[in-house]
């Protein structure tokens, strides 16, 4: 497996999680501190950094630093290169689709 291969499972696996993906959806309103995201919910303040970790090593979410406080904040470059295998896949397949229905129509008319 190469590291662009490694880096998708990577975001893939981060955006599985119910939790991580509210996470996210938080992050994408601005910044906040890691307490702030836990607050909302029902489990520990260590499963949540946990999850938030998962997050950063997918490279989807940023921390910063300042004193005891640490910044959360989203990072959508991190999924550009999901998006990117998405919409190439996509791509494919719509392809491989358009020609199968170009054959069905050609034996529907007789022509194969």
């Amino acid at each position: 497996m190469n590291l662009k291969e490694g880096s998708l499972d990577q975001t893939f696996i981060a955006l599985a999680d119910p939790i991580r993906r509210a996470i996210l959806a938080r992050l994408n309103l601005g910044k906040a501190r890691v307490t702030e995201i836990a607050e909302p919910f029902p489990i520990s303040l260590n499963s949540v950094s946990k999850h938030i970790r998962l997050l950063e090593r997918a490279a989807l979410v940023k921390r910063e630093k300042i004193g005891r406080e640490h910044i959360l904040s989203l990072n959508p470059s991190g999924l550009d290169e999901a998006s990117a295998w998405i919409e190439e896949t996509k791509s494919l397949w719509l392809a491989r689709f358009d020609t199968l229905n170009a054959l069905l129509l050609k034996r529907k008319r007789g022509e194969l």
